[in-house]
């Protein structure tokens, strides 16, 4: 690689960078401004740092009650979605179908199933809610893990076609059962993918508003993405309060993103280069 090419790589990745990072730091800025002054002047720096819109976010917001509901929802979705798209996905990556076909017509219906938007599916998830009578953090779990389907099922092939065949074929002279198999060799083995897609999906739960928004009545259930919610009244909004607890809930993820950062691109590349 040249030395030109090399500049304009790092002049390229500094560009994207900084509009990653720009939107956060207007955000941060903006928390320490009054609701006037975020009106009346978004772009500017504030006069003075206040605080008091961090204060008013930690007596307005029940922030322990906010985590666990957030963890209960996290916790219940991740361990279906794992049951269901990890066994499934090591049917197909290992197993040989009298059909190819239909292996190649599954992989359709999964990559169409991450272009629809979870927005169209508002109102058919929120009919089958009332129908099947889910509530509270149920409300969220079933659309949770069907929305994940598509997305864990594609990363888990990937990767598990990526493992030598070999391996199988050994553990299974040797005696191994397919659970035994599944169990003791291959998830081993899986373990950078799966680390990946708990911690997508984690970061997906943590943010998502639309599905939280229209399935909880009740705000006991509220969930961390609803908590700038309850800064809107009938007929005023309490922006700086807004802004202040979006921040609160958007630190948390920047920290665990940084600590498992590894982890995330580990497993995003491993499926990519056969082994």
């Amino acid at each position: 690689m040249s030395k030109n090419t090399r500049i304009l790589l790092y002049v390229l990745m500094a560009l994207i960078t900084l509009v990653v990072v720009l939107p956060f730091a207007w955000m941060l800025l903006m928390s320490f401004k009054s609701n006037g002054e975020i009106l009346s002047s978004p772009l500017s720096r504030p006069r003075t740092i206040s605080w008091d819109n961090y204060s008013n976010a930690l007596k307005t917001l029940d922030y322990p009650r906010l985590y666990a509901n957030t963890f209960v929802v996290c916790a219940l979705s991740i361990a279906i979605e794992l049951s269901i798209t990890f066994l499934s996905s090591f049917v197909l990556a290992r197993f040989t179908f009298r059909h190819p076909g239909f292996v190649r017509l599954l992989y359709m219906f999964l990559i169409a199933g991450l272009a629809v938007s979870p927005f169209i599916l508002l109102f058919p998830v929120y009919k089958i809610n009332l129908f099947f009578g889910l509530k509270e953090q149920w409300a969220l779990v079933m659309p949770y893990v069907a929305s994940s389907i598509s997305f864990n099922t594609l990363l888990f092939v990937n990767y598990l076609r990526a493992l030598p065949s070999e391996i199988d074929e050994a553990a299974i002279i040797d005696g191994c059962s397919i659970w035994d198999l599944l169990f003791r060799i291959v998830i081993p083995m899986a373990k950078p993918v799966i680390a990946t897609v708990v911690i997508f999906n984690v970061l997906y739960i943590w943010n998502e508003y639309p599905f939280a928004s229209v399935m909880l009545r009740e705000q006991s259930d509220y969930t961390l993405a609803m908590g700038a919610s309850f800064f809107k009244g009938t007929y005023t909004v309490d922006y700086g309060g807004i802004v202040a607890s979006s921040v609160m809930i958007i630190i948390p993820q920047l920290i665990f993103y940084g600590i498992f950062q590894k982890k995330i691109v580990g497993g995003m590349v491993a499926g990519a280069v056969k082994g």
